[in-house]
């Protein structure tokens, strides 16, 4: 009985493999593969930044990065569409570009097709800037800039717009998302959208301090582990910074980027300057960051975090 089943089962087989030969399955579209491409984006660029290879398939490598900038692009368009609309022309600078993933596709899904509008990429290192302004001149994408820069030296860099309207900084490590905030308050920029990475500077002072502040208050229990230091630190860093906007007239929302299951860096800080503090909100923000810099024996940090 079981010989006869087999014998019949493979039969099965053999059948729908002919069958299957005449009728094999197209290949998945772009679209398919790619729900998120919208009509007249370049694929050129796409290829270009490795996203989908010289066949048109994409790059499942970089299927994670590209999901992470496309969900903030959403968050993006809007307050250029804003500032645009306001006053028939926006800038932005994104920090720490890197190979400016994020710059390119903003400038071909919003800029690409406008008049106006510019977008300025700040990266240290010179190799990444070169790479990305022979990929702009080949696109034709002639307003965007690069500078090979820290932030602290594009501040005063003579090929940066005098006026910078929107400031992003994806994943710029440790300290580099302070010194984003930093550039976006001196050149009072309208929005700052950030994704902070890699603190370590605020959990270091914390460990520091550690056998000091467990004599003081049974909170520093939060981070008397070394695990916990580290995530405590980087929690804490990321609420010191939200203090120091509201604390210079910027309203904060703070929410996820993409799923955990795509980035465990996952924190979206999304500033915007408002006009007028008729509440008081500015100096209570003032008070309540120095409070945090001294219940955690942060004051050393006080420049750091300066208001």
């Amino acid at each position: 009985m079981s010989t006869h089943q087999d014998k019949a089962r493979d039969e099965a087989k053999d059948k729908d493999k002919a069958r299957g030969k005449g009728h094999a399955r197209a290949a998945p579209t772009l679209q398919e593969q790619l729900p998120e491409l919208r009509p007249g984006q370049s694929v050129a660029l796409l290829q270009e930044l490795h996203i989908l290879t010289r066949e048109g398939k994409l790059n499942q490598d970089t299927r994670r990065k590209l999901k992470q900038v496309y969900h903030l692009v959403q968050f993006i368009e809007p307050l250029l569409a804003e500032v645009m609309a306001a006053r028939g022309d926006v800038t932005l600078a994104d920090h720490g570009a890197g190979k400016s993933y994020l710059g390119f596709i903003l400038y071909d899904l919003f800029f690409k097709d406008r008049t106006t509008g510019r977008v300025t990429g700040v990266e240290t290192r010179a190799e990444l800037v070169e790479k990305s302004r022979g990929l702009a001149t080949r696109l034709g994408f002639e307003r965007m800039d690069f500078l090979a820069a820290t932030v602290q030296q594009s501040l005063t860099h003579p090929a940066l717009p005098e006026r910078i309207d929107v400031v992003t900084a994806l994943h710029a490590c440790d300290t580099a998302t302070d010194d984003a905030i930093a550039f976006g308050l001196a050149k009072d920029a309208t929005h700052l959208v950030l994704v902070p990475c890699c603190q370590a500077e605020v959990a270091g002072v914390m460990k520091k301090h550690k056998a000091l502040s467990l004599a003081r208050t049974p909170l520093a229990e939060l981070w008397r582990h070394p695990l916990h230091t580290r995530e405590f630190g980087s929690q804490i860093t990321n609420v010191l910074r939200c203090l120091q906007l509201e604390a210079h007239g910027y309203s904060v929302t703070v929410t996820e980027l993409v799923g955990w299951e795509h980035s465990l860096k996952n924190e979206l800080i999304l500033a915007r300057r408002m006009p007028q503090d008729r509440t008081g909100a500015r100096e209570r923000a003032r008070q309540r960051l120095q409070q945090v810099l001294e219940e955690l024996s942060l004051q050393e940090l006080s420049q750091r975090f300066a208001v």
